[in-house]
């Protein structure tokens, strides 16, 4: 059980399960379990790019991996590091869909769109995302906190920022609804 919930939750850092052919369809993803949505378009303004050590818990069990993250008007880019710098996956998401390319076997992953959604959720406007969630849903800023609620106003996902200059930079990510904690470590102010 603990093994399959850590296989969740790296697939939900590293993600770079899918079959290399792009998905044409508008990629969905799960917020709790019943509860699948069309995630955003990929575009956001202004672009950004960032280097994170990401370090997933559940359970009690920890591991960390390295990330790039690239955001632009256009698309989303996401590549997974060993901790020795060795490339793992690397993620894109654009108009046509999302692609992946698998570098070194990763068993058992879940779709590419469920980590998209994590990073989405923490840096994409509320507006977009208002759009998107299930009748009765509600996403909320307060102050350093997005907080996801379901119609039954439950906590699904709490995330916490960090304000540097202008940008408000996601720094943990609890995901109630599995069970997971992803705690996030920039390591550029790029």
């Amino acid at each position: 059980m603990i093994r399959a919930a850590m296989m969740l939750i790296f697939s939900l850092l590293l993600s770079a399960c899918a079959s290399p052919k792009p998905d044409n369809t508008q990629p969905t993803a799960w917020l709790k379990p019943g509860v699948k949505i069309m995630l955003p378009p990929p575009g956001i303004t202004p672009a950004f790019q960032q280097q994170q050590l990401l370090t997933g818990q559940i359970k009690g069990t920890r591991q960390s991996l390295l990330v790039l993250l690239s955001a632009d008007a256009q698309k989303i880019e996401l590549a997974g590091l060993s901790s020795v710098g060795i490339r793992l996956f690397r993620v894109s998401y654009d108009a046509r869909g999302i692609h992946t390319q698998q570098l070194m076997p990763l068993p058992n992953m879940p779709p590419a769109s469920q980590v998209l959604a994590d990073i989405m959720l923490s840096h994409w406007p509320i507006a977009v995302w208002q759009k998107q969630l299930p009748r009765g849903w509600t996403l909320q800023d307060k102050g350093l906190k997005r907080v996801l609620r379901d119609a039954d106003n439950q906590v699904v996902t709490e995330i916490t920022y960090l304000q540097r200059g202008e940008r408000r930079e996601p720094i943990t990510l609890q995901q109630h609804a599995f069970g997971y904690l992803i705690q996030i470590q920039h390591l550029d102010a790029s």
